[in-house]
């Protein structure tokens, strides 16, 4: 399948998998108070905080794994690594619990082990090249949750005759992830050369009773691709968790300074604005990053600066409906409790705008062997953001904060976005399949 054909599969069950939730999205507000949004915002966050590290980032290794011995090696370390921080994360959510900072501390493991895993079997599917189970899982993921939400939304209602308030709001919090483990069902194909009984915890090959062929793994096989990819838990690991450690951040400062309801407003809005980057962004993304690893410098950095400019473009639209009819559009869509939710859309769009282009881009950087300077770049980043936030709240309230973060950001991806134009040490690929199309079909297929 060519890398354009892959992207367009992603990009018709991404545009499905979102297209649900806009819909349902007025049915969930008004079945629903901005304090209740507010509450499922603040979990939601510190759920993605812990989930983004549940595999050490090991996942995102799949697709360059050049054998199928070393991708079972990695499913399987992955899979360890996701049991020990499902275990550690129960005794976290009873201390940020009892701090005062998690609500639904009973649900936190539940949500991290739902992402972490359906982020693994997402990788291992995208090595595999199943674009289409791939976009059906977004479907059921994204389309799922909506779904559930009203369902719940609507049977709360029927007791009360009024929109539930954050006293109800585990069940925003409970359909994501019963809809995560219902989309890791289409994810389970194919199977490790073992089976999955390969890669479970290692059992000794001498009892006769528990036979093992020579494709279960091993612990010899964990430690090599451990320490193969060891760029991933050590720099991915700890840039990803930052990036959630950023919003998780965000939300505090604005319970803090504005309570409930306003983080209500923040989490509706990015997850309405950030709806097309996700869209755009992973299909872009799952589809470039198997090629881009494998591509010669000259052909990934063509392609990587026309993706640039063809987001771009769709960016500064996006933003200019914003710009223009933001507040009305959410008080026509949402209804009149969320018009505030609309006059911060407003001052995120040059934000959204930039962070649209910047979204598929995230993998350029791990195919390119550059996460040491990725990492350093997004510290920066997190603590302009934070910092922006933190003295737009402080000066003049909600409103002033999303325009300071916008300000801040803005200047933060420009300069990222002219680093990757013109990154000077584009690595050779290693030796691949010659039949393996790689980013020149991308370029070549590009309008």
């Amino acid at each position: 399948m060519s890398l354009l054909r892959s992207t367009l599969t992603l990009l018709a069950g991404g545009a499905l998998a979102q297209l649900i939730p806009l819909l349902l999205g007025p049915v969930i507000t008004r079945l629903f108070t901005p304090e209740a949004f507010g509450v499922f915002t603040s979990f939601s966050t510190i759920a993605a905080t812990v989930a983004v590290v549940a595999c050490a980032r090991y996942e995102f290794a799949l697709p360059m794994a050049r054998e199928a011995r070393e991708a079972d090696s990695l499913l399987a370390l992955s899979l360890r690594i996701l049991l020990a921080v499902l275990l550690l994360s129960l005794p976290l959510a009873w201390a940020l619990h009892r701090w005062g900072y998690l609500p639904l501390p009973g649900l936190l493991p539940l949500a991290v082990v739902a992402a972490g895993l359906l982020q693994l079997l997402t990788m291992w599917s995208n090595r595999a090249q199943r674009f289409r189970a791939l976009a059906i899982s977004r479907v059921l993921q994204y389309g799922g949750t909506a779904v559930l939400q009203v369902l719940l939304g609507a049977a709360l209602w029927w007791q009360t005759r009024s929109p539930a308030g954050s006293a109800s709001a585990w069940a925003l919090v409970a359909a994501p992830i019963a809809a995560a483990m219902i989309a890791c069902l289409v994810l389970l194909r194919p199977a490790p050369a073992a089976g999955w009984r390969g890669v479970l915890p290692l059992l000794p090959k001498d009892k006769p009773d528990l036979p093992l062929t020579n494709d279960a793994i091993q612990a010899d096989d964990l430690r090599r691709v451990a320490s193969k990819y060891r760029d991933f838990p050590l720099l991915n690991t700890p840039h990803a968790f930052l990036g959630t450690l950023q919003d998780a951040l965000a939300v505090a400062l604005l319970i803090a300074w504005s309570g409930e309801a306003a983080a209500g407003f923040w989490g509706l809005a990015l997850r309405y604005l950030k709806a097309p980057a996700t869209l755009v962004g992973s299909a872009v993304s799952q589809a470039l990053y198997p090629r881009l690893a494998n591509a010669r410098p000259a052909d990934a950095q063509r392609a990587v600066r026309q993706i640039m400019l063809l987001l771009g473009a769709v960016a500064l639209s996006l933003m200019a409906v914003l710009m223009i009819a933001g507040p009305w559009l959410f008080h026509l869509v949402f209804g009149e409790q969320w018009r505030d939710a609309g006059e911060l859309a407003r001052a995120l769009a040059p934000y959204i705008a930039a962070h649209f282009v910047a979204a598929p881009l995230a993998v350029v950087t791990m195919a390119w062997k550059a996460q040491r300077w990725a990492f350093r770049w997004a510290l920066v980043g997190q603590l302009a953001f934070v910092l922006a936030l933190a003295l737009g709240l402080r000066l003049g309230g909600l409103i002033a904060g999303a325009w300071a973060v916008s300000a801040a950001m803005v200047l933060y991806f420009g300069i990222y976005f002219w680093r990757l134009a013109f990154w000077p040490a584009i690595p050779e690929p290693e030796p691949q399949d010659p039949a393996e199309p790689g980013v020149k079909e991308l370029v070549e297929e590009m309008p």
